[in-house]
């Protein structure tokens, strides 16, 4: 069964309310073992549709994954592409940005990590930071010497409102350039946040993955939810749209992001190479040699 991946994603220009999408939703599926078949299928057409990808040398994806603490990110990249040939995909990570990376504007280093024509990028968190946790704590802008920005008071709605557009602007650039963009915001409920949090300190082998940070950052619930929301409904486009993925249920999310990365690999369209005439005279002189040896 596949998933009717169209309630996920967010219309152009649409404002949108996170109370309006289930975090626990699981479209139908119902267990773990039917969306372990269907990933397992997903996770075979998609490594068809990268050989194509790096074949044709012409198109590159950038999927960007985007989500509270816990919400499964890591796991679901893992999981949904664990079967792309490493050579052709790059997984970058962004943290805090390094003081070169503060001399110049919040999008240079993005630009920097963009996927070569051929390959599949991943940006585990991504430039949409900048938007989000800058939005939460204005304070961490000042780290960026901007013009014009010397206290949070000098960040204004219009601030917000440029960034929106220069974050769109990107988008469109390297989209019409043969970059095909997805962006998924995987939902996480607070209720199954906090039962994450739990686990991660009560289990051992967990711990590495906790910090008293993120409990701080629980706090701002609300403020990041409303945050995500703006930033989502002013940069999901048809050429870069958002997919609001339910992360309660991790099985499901990754099911659901899987046929989502198949079905847009199949709109990508990716032509085989097609040899010349004069190519397949020399392929048959080279097996001729071959066969002789």
């Amino acid at each position: 069964m596949r998933i009717d991946t169209k309630k996920f994603r967010v219309p152009p220009k649409q404002a949108i309310s996170l109370n309006d999408y289930d975090p626990g939703a699981r479209d139908g599926l119902k267990n773990k073992k039917a969306a372990k078949a269907q990933l397992r299928e997903d996770i075979e057409q998609m490594s068809k549709l990268q050989y194509r990808l790096y074949a044709e040398n012409r198109q590159a994806l950038l999927i960007i994954f985007q989500a509270m603490d816990a919400a499964g990110k890591d796991s679901a990249i893992r999981h949904v592409l664990s079967g792309i040939n490493p050579q052709g995909c790059d997984v970058n990570s962004f943290k805090h940005p390094s003081a070169q990376e503060l001399d110049h504007n919040y999008l240079w280093r993005h630009y920097a990590r963009l996927p070569d024509r051929g390959r599949i990028g991943i940006f585990n968190r991504s430039h949409y930071e900048n938007v989000l946790i800058t939005k939460v704590h204005p304070e961490f802008l000042l780290a960026e010497n901007l013009p014009g920005i010397h206290s949070v008071k000098d960040v204004t709605e219009t601030f917000w409102k440029n960034r929106y557009r220069q974050i769109n602007n990107f988008e469109r650039t390297i989209s019409e350039n043969g970059t095909t963009i997805i962006k998924f915001f995987l939902h996480l409920s607070k209720k199954e946040q906090k039962k994450r949090f739990l686990e991660r300190i009560e289990t051992p082998e967990k711990n590495w993955k906790f910090s008293a940070a993120d409990i701080e950052e629980r706090a701002y619930w609300d403020d990041y939810q409303q945050a995500y929301e703006m930033a989502i409904s002013r940069t999901s486009t048809d050429h870069a749209p958002w997919y609001i993925i339910p992360a309660d249920r991790k099985w499901f999310s990754r099911v659901a992001i899987g046929n989502i990365i198949v079905e847009t690999l199949r709109k990508m369209n990716i032509q085989m190479p097609v040899i010349s005439e004069k190519e397949k005279i020399l392929l048959q002189q080279a097996k001729e040699k071959l066969e002789q040896e």
